[in-house]
């Protein structure tokens, strides 16, 4: 018999706590170990108990769920953590990313998507929500025709995700986790974009995107 998955909740308002322990309670396999109004108490409890995700709230008082991760990231690297926020803008998501969680969806996600989310995170991969990942990729402005129309009309729409997120900073490894793609294929769209942009370096492919308004 599959052991269950063991969550911790965290949420400064507790009836986010209560509705999500009653939402789990229907999933099978997955158990809720204890829930924290106080993200500061995650960390005394993990070192008494066996835990397999952290699922917080971004914005909380004390400690924050991306201050929270940093420190799950240090103290207890083994356990995955899972996001779950109304904060869809990127400057959130980025940060989010950058300190190391293994997942991030929207408070406004069904069951089915936060379900899920949990056996993603447990079979080892990462989870975004779909909004998330639009939000990652939308930075660039309504009309591309006017910034240079032969060179940015052909490029597809995948290649323009991609140098969005290479020029906000994020790693070969972190754009395959955002974009469900393997590390090779990142690495290929990478070397086609150098070419078709006719630069030698992603630095070249970061100033192309600043030079024509691809990245705020």
């Amino acid at each position: 018999m599959q052991s269950s998955i063991r969550l911790v909740i965290v949420d400064d308002h507790q009836i986010v706590l209560d509705s999500l322990k009653m939402l789990f309670g229907t999933i099978e396999n997955i158990t809720v170990a204890v829930t924290f109004t106080d993200s500061r108490n995650v960390m005394s409890f993990l070192e008494e108990h066996e835990v397999d995700i952290v699922v917080s709230d971004l914005h909380m008082p004390h400690l924050s769920g991306i201050d929270l991760t940093l420190v799950l990231r240090e103290r207890f690297p083994t356990v995955k953590v899972l996001l779950l926020t109304m904060a869809e803008d990127a400057t959130h998501i980025r940060e989010a990313i950058k300190a190391g969680v293994n997942g991030y969806i929207l408070k406004k996600s069904g069951r089915e998507e936060l379900e899920k989310a949990i056996y993603t995170l447990m079979s080892g991969r990462k989870y975004y929500s779909e909004a998330v990942i639009e939000e990652l990729s939308s930075s660039a402005p309504e009309d591309l025709n006017d910034a240079r129309p032969d060179t940015i009309l052909h490029l597809t729409s995948r290649e323009i995700e991609i140098i969005k997120l290479i020029a906000s900073e994020f790693s070969t490894n972190e754009i395959s986790d955002i974009l469900c793609i393997s590390v090779p294929t990142v690495e290929t769209h990478r070397r086609n974009l150098m070419q078709k942009l006719g630069v030698k370096s992603v630095a070249g492919v970061v100033k192309y995107a600043m030079r024509h308004g691809l990245v705020k």
